[in-house]
């Protein structure tokens, strides 16, 4: 059985990533594509911890925040009731609004990127996205969504972090262009604009 794509939507918050999942996934089901979506951090037991230090529910420093990320990536890739490694050996694609790329871009503000590619690279051993797009729009924009469209702000969400994570992105695709696929995409314009852009850099991978 061939295995199934490995799809992921990737940008600072306010790039508009996670409205763009559904318009992805409506392409491949067209398509008759055998399909899934998620996200991280995940709804499982680690997920929910960073979910709860977000909202400053739960204080934790920065270092433990990256180490608990990659915890839930990995449960995420292999544990027995959902994880991607075992869905994507089924044949079946998986379109994920976050992976790793994440962890290398937001959390190299407080630490070296090094250390986060490595405390990353059992999940990048066990599952390399096919294709990485990454939504990009200016820091004012996202900033001017987030304000729209969150009543709680997120402790990431503060301009400079936003300009140094963006930043970091496009250091973090450079220092792994050799063994990445990554495709930037312009996020600026109407839903559908965006969409129509999205599916040009993933239709490749489906044809």
């Amino acid at each position: 059985m061939e295995k199934g794509k490995f799809i992921v939507l990737e940008g600072i918050d306010g790039s508009g990533k996670s409205s763009q999942i559904g318009p992805l996934m409506k392409r491949l089901e067209e398509l008759g594509v055998p399909c899934r979506e998620t996200r991280e951090p995940t709804g499982g037991p680690v997920g929910s911890l960073i979910r709860q230090i977000f909202t400053g529910r739960v204080t934790a420093d920065n270092r433990v925040i990256a180490a608990l990320y990659a915890a839930d990536r990995i449960d995420h890739l292999v544990n027995e009731v959902d994880g991607l490694c075992a869905v994507i050996d089924q044949g079946i694609t998986v379109v994920s609004d976050r992976y790793y790329f994440s962890s290398y871009a937001y959390h190299s503000v407080d630490m070296d990127m090094e250390w986060v590619i490595h405390a990353n690279s059992i999940s990048a051993d066990l599952l390399r996205p096919t294709l990485t797009v990454f939504l990009d729009v200016p820091v004012e924009t996202a900033l001017e969504r987030i304000h729209q469209n969150r009543f709680v702000e997120e402790i990431f969400d503060q301009e400079d972090r936003l300009r140094k994570t963006r930043e970091l992105y496009f250091r973090a695709f450079e220092r792994l262009k050799d063994v990445e696929n990554v495709a930037v995409v312009d996020g600026v314009g109407t839903p559908e604009q965006v969409a129509q852009r999205v599916w040009a850099a993933a239709a490749p991978y489906f044809h």
